[in-house]
């Protein structure tokens, strides 16, 4: 089932429960409910939403995220459910056994397909892919000549313009790239807990401060849906746009966007971040490449909702 994302971006709101149900009372608005087994993340974004334990307590029972932004709408937290599946401890300790050459092997396939969607997003954003689909060919286990690295170079000034550095403080539309890459971390987070794997222990991130440093690792292929979306945003505006009610839909919408996966299958994003997460599982299990990752970039056209099909529990 494809889960929903809810943005609360307008207050005085309170969230609650009642029967199953996120109740949502907004100030002279109907009271609103969802059910909280369709609720994949819930996005708080305004300092007058006020919610109860039962809320926290709900999500993160149902295997859903909840993401608080501060100032400049930008994620500040996370909460996301710490228990997992019955198999959690086992799969833990094959994600600890795995051997280096193994992880090298999946890191090397997800920054291979990083960057060939990068190479996808310049193309389609300059009519030029600027020398990156044949970069990713050249990635090797655990990509020892960086060329992730080498690749972000070229890529983000092709795509935003020579003047433009990535940095998470720079100037905009660092923001909006924050802000949709928070979104898409959460979803990333949620489905490597659901897939009963140890977060904090990494393919390639690794940082005794980090607790979703396999998150870190999970999300490099879909980073360049994001960008897509940023791109299209400042081109229909003309110019770059603030973080709004507008901008904040389209970065959140592409979690429904469907996507080719590189077994063939096309899903939504939402589960085929659920699918790279089972499929690394697997890896660590059986001790070989099964990485099941994105082939395209989404298409805001393509409804897959009805024939979504949910990855195997582990």
């Amino acid at each position: 089932m494809l889960r929903r994302t809810i943005a609360i971006s307008s207050g005085p709101t309170r969230l609650s429960v009642a029967h199953r149900q996120l109740v949502i009372d907004r100030q002279d608005q109907p009271r609103a409910t969802v059910p909280i087994e369709d609720i994949g993340t819930v996005v708080v974004d305004h300092p007058a939403v006020t919610y109860t334990h039962d809320v926290l307590v709900s999500l993160a029972d149902a295997g859903a995220g909840l993401v608080v932004c501060g100032q400049g709408h930008l994620p500040v937290a996370m909460l996301v459910a710490t228990v997992g599946h019955g198999t959690q401890t086992a799969r833990h300790i094959v994600q600890v056994d795995a051997t280096p050459g193994l992880k090298r092997r999946l890191w090397g396939r997800i920054i291979r397909t990083k960057i060939l969607l990068q190479a996808d997003v310049a193309q389609q954003a300059t009519g030029r892919d600027d020398g990156l689909a044949p970069l990713a060919a050249r990635v090797k286990p655990g990509d020892p000549e960086n060329l992730e690295a080498q690749a972000a170079q070229r890529y983000f000034k092709a795509v935003f313009g020579q003047g433009f550095r990535r940095r998470r403080d720079g100037a905009t539309p660092n923001d909006l790239l924050n802000y949709g890459y928070a979104i898409m971390r959460s979803s990333v987070a949620r489905a490597v807990v659901a897939s009963s794997l140890a977060p904090a222990l990494g393919l390639h991130h690794r940082h005794r401060n980090n607790p979703f440093c396999l998150a870190d690792d999970l999300i490099e292929p879909f980073r360049p849906m994001i960008d897509r979306v940023v791109f299209d945003l400042c081109q229909a505006a003309g110019e770059v746009p603030e973080i709004d009610r507008r901008t904040k839909e389209a970065l959140l919408s592409v979690l429904r966007h469907g996507v080719a996966l590189s077994d063939g299958r096309r899903t939504p994003v939402d589960l085929a971040i659920r699918h790279a997460a089972a499929s690394l599982g697997r890896s660590f299990e059986e001790r070989k490449d099964l990485l099941i990752l994105p082939a395209s970039l989404p298409d805001p056209d393509l409804d897959l909702t009805a024939q979504a099909e949910e990855p195997d529990a582990p």
